[in-house]
């Protein structure tokens, strides 16, 4: 009872953290003004332009594309992976389960491979790519390192060592009702649930944000219209940011 006591505090604590930290940079990214127009060129012309450009930005990796072939690989092989492995987890929370989440089941179980040479490869380029090693910080591997424990961990209770799914879906589903069901005591899964808990507590405040800033990024998001419509600069924000330096001077 005493690991289910700590593992549902544990969940709390990290779905608390998550959605507040989130939604606080969300929050933060919305109210930042773009003063300057800086889309990348070759930019689209009209607001349809941009939805298109976003859309296989944010699905097929366009720019990376061009950039890097083998980084667009990997990069695309992890997140598309990660995608499958997290609809597939939906039968953890979901009662009953959709007949899609059941028809991904056997993809989202093979996704998990794909992810771990995905993670793999990303986590080569920073240790071999001299300029890439370079600029990366401990909270990059960092990072690396939980989402291929995570993916790891989840193999090995698929292949290796296996638990009671049935009792992990109740104690889920029981905190979703704030109740406390009884957590298996697995090793493997209790490890599996600690990343995962971690990995939740750190996204607000890493690089992983990434994913929804790309939807604020004024280089993506920015018609390329400046010839047809002024674009003025939040006059505001500019006197705040000019204000300490004034101040400084005299």
């Amino acid at each position: 009872m005493f690991v289910t006591v700590l593992f549902a505090l544990l969940f709390y604590v990290a779905t608390a953290i998550f959605l507040v930290g989130l939604g606080m940079r969300i929050a933060r990214y919305a109210r930042t003004p773009a003063p300057l127009k800086i889309p990348t060129t070759p930019a689209p012309t009209t607001r349809r332009g941009v939805v298109v450009r976003m859309g296989t930005e944010v699905l097929l990796f366009n720019s990376l594309f061009k950039a890097n072939k083998w980084i667009w690989l990997f990069g695309f092989m992890f997140h598309v992976a990660l995608a499958l492995v997290l609809l597939r987890h939906l039968r953890y929370f979901l009662d009953p389960v959709p007949t899609w989440v059941v028809l991904i089941q056997p993809f989202g179980m093979y996704a998990a491979f794909a992810m771990v040479i995905g993670l793999a490869g990303l986590w080569v380029r920073r240790l071999f790519v001299e300029r890439i090693r370079y600029i990366s910080s401990p909270s990059d591997h960092l990072m690396l390192a939980l989402l291929l424990g995570i993916a790891l961990t989840g193999l090995s209770m698929t292949y290796l060592w296996h638990t009671d799914i049935l009792a992990v879906k109740l104690f889920f589903t029981g905190l979703m009702r704030f109740e406390l069901n009884p957590l298996p005591t697995q090793p493997m899964l209790l490890l599996h649930l600690f990343l995962v808990a971690s990995l939740m507590v750190i996204f607000p405040f890493s690089k992983l944000l990434h994913a929804p800033g790309v939807f604020f990024s004024p280089t993506r998001n920015q018609v390329d219209n400046p010839r047809e419509k002024r674009h003025v600069a939040n006059v505001k924000w500019m006197i705040a940011v000019e204000k300490p330096a004034a101040s400084a001077d005299q």
